[in-house]
C-alpha cells in the first residue's frame, strides 16, 4: 500500500473519533477549537510529504516545541544541561509541582512544564531570544517562511499561567533558574504559541528521524544525541501516558495539548498529526489512534 493511501486509510479509521476528547480548556484561545479536526502529515529523510485530511491548517504546536528547544540547547553545550534536568519518567501530570520539592528543584525530565522551563532558560543563556531562535531553526526546516508565534494564544496562555509562574519561582528558589522569571515565562509562553501544521512539524522533525542531520545537510545534533532525544520522547513524550503510548503505537512521541503530535521513526520518517480533542491525560485521542493505525499498516516501529 502506498503511503498517501495509508495515510487517506487512517482518516476513514479515525472518523469515529473525531470530536472524542475535549479541546484544553484551561488556555481560552484553544478552548475555542474544533475537537473534530483532524490532519496527518509524514516527511521522509528526503524530504518527500505526504498527507491527509487538514494536514495544511496551522495549529498551535504548545509542548511539541520541548523537543526542538532541547534540541537547539544540546547542539549549543556540553550536555551540562542534565544537571539542571533529569532523564526519568515523572508519573504525575505535565504541571505537577509535587516532584520538584522531594527533588530540591530539579525537574524529572525536560518534557514536563517544568523541565521545559529549565530548556528555555538554558537556550535564553545560549543565544538570548529563545523563541526567536526557535522559530528561525523551525522556518529554516520546515521551509515555510510564514511561521508565526499565535499573538492571540500567547496572551490568553500568558494570563493563565498562575501554575506555571509558581513552578519557576519555586525552581529559582533552589538556584536552578538563571534569567529573570518573568523573561522565561514569557519566552516560554512564545515557544508554545507557535503555530505550525502537519506537513511543518513533519518536515521540521524530520532531522530525528535522520540521526540529527538537519534540511540543508549539516548536523544539529550527533547521531549519538538524537538518539538520546528520541529515548526521552519515548519514554517522558506524552507525560504519564507514556507506557501506553510505547505499548500502543511503538515509536517516540511528543504530544502537545494544542491537538498536535509528532512522532519518529528513526532512520525512516517524522509523523505529525492534529485533532484538537484531548483525553485526560493532554494527549489527542484520534492522533494516538491514528499513530497506532499507521506503524500497524506500515509494520514501522522500534520494536
Amino acid at each position: 500500500m502506498e503511503l498517501n493511501q495509508v495515510l487517506e486509510r487512517i482518516v476513514e479509521e479515525v472518523a469515529p473519533l473525531r470530536g472524542a476528547g475535549v479541546a484544553a480548556d484551561y488556555i481560552p484561545a484553544l478552548a475555542r477549537v474544533d475537537p473534530g479536526r483532524f490532519g496527518i502529515a509524514l516527511a521522509d529523510l528526503d524530504g518527500q510529504v505526504h498527507g491527509a485530511g487538514e494536514w495544511e491548517t496551522a495549529f498551535s504546536v504548545q509542548s511539541i516545541s520541548k523537543v526542538f528547544t532541547l534540541a537547539l540547547v544540546l547542539a549549543g553545550t556540553d550536555e551540562s544541561l542534565w544537571r539542571r534536568v533529569g532523564r526519568e519518567p515523572s508519573g504525575n501530570a505535565f504541571n505537577s509541582l509535587t516532584q520538584l520539592e522531594r527533588e530540591r528543584g530539579i525537574p524529572r525530565n525536560p518534557f514536563i512544564n517544568a523541565g521545559a522551563l529549565i530548556v528555555t532558560d538554558e537556550l535564553i543563556s545560549q543565544v538570548g531570544d529563545a523563541s526567536g531562535d526557535l522559530l528561525a531553526f523551525l522556518r529554516a526546516e520546515s521551509g515555510n517562511p510564514d511561521l508565526r508565534v499565535d499573538e492571540e494564544v500567547a496572551a490568553s496562555e500568558a494570563a493563565h499561567a498562575d501554575r506555571n509562574l509558581a513552578v519557576t519561582h519555586f525552581m529559582a528558589s533552589y538556584g536552578n533558574v538563571r534569567n529573570p522569571v518573568p523573561e522565561v515565562l514569557d519566552q516560554y509562553v512564545r515557544q508554545c504559541s507557535i503555530e505550525m501544521s502537519c506537513r511543518d512539524l513533519a518536515l521540521a522533525g524530520r532531522f530525528l528521524a535522520a540521526h540529527g542531520v538537519r534540511r540543508d545537510g549539516t548536523e544539529l545534533v550527533t547521531n549519538r544525541q538524537a538518539k538520546r532525544i528520541n529515548a526521552i520522547m519515548l519514554t517522558c513524550g506524552t507525560y504519564d501516558a507514556a507506557g501506553e503510548f510505547a505499548y500502543r503505537v511503538g515509536v517516540p512521541g511528543k504530544s502537545g495539548v494544542g491537538g498536535g503530535i509528532l512522532a519518529i521513526v528513526p532512520g525512516r520518517c517524522a509523523v505529525a498529526v492534529w485533532s484538537p480533542g484531548l483525553d485526560v491525560r493532554g494527549n489527542s485521542v484520534a492522533g494516538v489512534a491514528a499513530l497506532d493505525h499507521f506503524t500497524t499498516l506500515t509494520g514501522w516501529s522500534i520494536f
